[in-house]
């Protein structure tokens, strides 16, 4: 069986932790601009800002955050590292509904196919962003560690990847009012009213708004319904918690899936620098498995609606 590398991006979201435990041994790094010339680099760690001020400046409506994947030459270099190593690469990607990293890759992968004719990269779109992303990276690594080859980690990624879901909470709606998702009146009215906006992703990777609840323990409580109604085979699954600066809701919603819904294990994360930049401060989620997607949400929004009586 040919030895194979997974290499996914920046935006992925899984930490040091999960990392290690999985045996990802690298990924690709982007790029994370502050504004002002202080630019950071986009990696999975919180080790050139911690995670509290980089959601404190975040949060800041003067500031000016923008990210940009690893470029043309950039993904063309690590994928020249591990090609003269004798590897087959797997290359995974935010989604390209989102970002334009899937096609850097490609490109990156063509060159190298041009200069090194019997190399073999995939790149595959995983159609989805952080702990979604992560999910299917999670799982390609432990199909690796199975002793699953190239060919079948690939066939499992293409049948599954969208069948991952998520459900959860954000509570910084001045955030999401700034980026244009929602407006600032709204927001107000939303934030003294306790709102907290809660959303599936769609078929391309987008979070799309199924339901609004008041308060963060109902909101809790309805993601963990949520999920006992659309996750598949849970109890043989692995599930990812991940948050943006809401550490304690993320770790009450872990403890709440794992004694209500008991999946074969949660792992828990940070949404880091790459994805932190678009989602804002105050995101508590859970992704997970389930059937495919429904068009434009229809089957998700029907279930939301009878948990929530609406």
């Amino acid at each position: 069986m040919k030895k194979y590398i997974i290499l996914a991006d920046m935006t992925c979201d899984l930490s040091e932790e999960i990392r290690n435990e999985i045996g990802m041994i690298d990924y690709v790094p982007g790029h994370v601009y502050m504004g002002e010339g202080k630019d950071i680099p986009g990696v999975l760690s919180w080790d050139d800002i911690s995670r509290t001020d980089f959601y404190k400046a975040l949060s800041n409506k003067k500031s000016n955050f923008s990210t940009a994947p690893a470029n043309v030459e950039e993904y063309y270099e690590i994928f020249e590292k591990y090609v003269k190593e004798g590897y087959a690469i797997l290359s995974m990607s935010l989604s390209s509904k989102i970002s334009s990293t899937h096609d850097f890759a490609s490109m990156a992968a063509n060159r190298i196919k041009e200069n090194y004719p019997d190399s073999s990269i995939y790149c595959f779109d995983t159609f989805r962003m952080s702990g979604g992303f992560g999910l299917l990276t999670l799982y390609a690594h432990l199909l690796k560690k199975e002793g699953k080859s190239f060919e079948e980690v690939i066939a499992w990624l293409e049948d599954n990847k969208r069948k991952v879901h998520q459900m959860g909470p954000i509570d910084d709606l001045f955030f999401v009012a700034r980026r244009g998702r929602l407006t600032m009146g709204k927001a107000v009215m939303g934030s003294f009213a306790g709102v907290k906006p809660m959303g599936d992703c769609n078929a391309d990777g987008y979070t799309t708004v199924i339901t609004k609840v008041k308060g963060i323990g109902k909101a809790l409580d309805v993601t963990v319904s949520y999920m006992k109604e659309t996750a598949v085979d849970v109890e043989n699954s692995y599930v990812i918690v991940a948050h943006s600066d809401r550490e304690l809701y993320a770790e009450t919603l872990k403890k709440k899936i794992e004694e209500e819904v008991k999946p074969k294990k949660v792992f828990f994360t940070d949404v880091f620098p790459g994805c932190g930049v678009n989602i804002g401060p105050g995101m508590v989620g859970v992704f997970y498995l389930g059937n495919e997607i429904s068009q434009d949400l229809s089957y998700e929004k029907e279930i939301m609606n009878r948990i929530t009586g609406k």
